[in-house]
């Protein structure tokens, strides 16, 4: 689904990304890369496999539109150094000439050394062409703001009273709050009013609420 942001197209993906057509760049929020590893250290048995389901889905996302910046609004990485950013590190390789800005998150410990052995650019607060990128949303700002930090999500009814949790993107007239990239992620359930537009991710589908 494309929208219109201070005359910037804004395509929202269903893979949980934003793909900023002018500039050529994708931004994303909280990968978490890490985290599964972190999970099964600590003797909870999460699969592998959600980390290589991440790391396949950032693949396709740059084949497919060939981005020349990744800009990630914070927690790329979950916490200390492990196989899975080592993983990561070879992906990095493979596609050095991609320009990544890492706006810092709360769960971005890595040490300088291996940010700079990964080719990364680093910030606390990003500003480029009239929006600002934070990891968390900054009340206030003048400039539009994208963030994450939060995982919105919504609950979509369906008959019978059913309902089911979906993760969404979530824009107010001063800023956008992405959804968690990475799958291993709970949701901040949220609600549409009169100053949000949500936008659910539905399987392949990116839904206006």
């Amino acid at each position: 689904m494309e929208i219109e942001v201070l005359n910037n197209h804004l395509l929202l993906l269903p893979q949980r990304a934003i793909y900023w057509q002018e500039k050529q760049a994708l931004i994303l929020s909280d990968l978490h890369f890490g985290k599964t590893t972190h999970f099964r250290k600590a003797g909870i048995p999460v699969p592998e496999a959600l980390f290589q389901d991440d790391l396949a889905t950032l693949n396709h996302l740059v084949a497919t539109h060939n981005p020349k910046q990744l800009i990630v609004v914070g927690d790329m990485f979950h916490s200390h150094h492990n196989n899975e950013v080592e993983q990561f590190a070879e992906w990095r390789l493979a596609n050095n000439l991609l320009d990544i800005h890492l706006i810092l998150g709360n769960h971005d410990i890595l040490g300088k050394s291996k940010y700079d052995e990964l080719n990364l650019q680093l910030s606390d607060v990003y500003v480029r062409d009239g929006f600002t990128f934070s990891h968390e949303p900054i009340p206030g700002t003048s400039s539009f703001n994208f963030s994450g930090h939060i995982h919105p999500g919504i609950r979509l009814e369906g008959p019978a009273r059913q309902s089911l949790k979906f993760p969404c993107f979530l824009f107010t007239p001063n800023g956008c709050v992405l959804p968690a990239f990475s799958k291993f992620t709970g949701l901040s359930l949220i609600s549409p009013a009169v100053d949000r537009r949500v936008f659910a991710i539905v399987g392949q589908e990116v839904l206006s609420c």
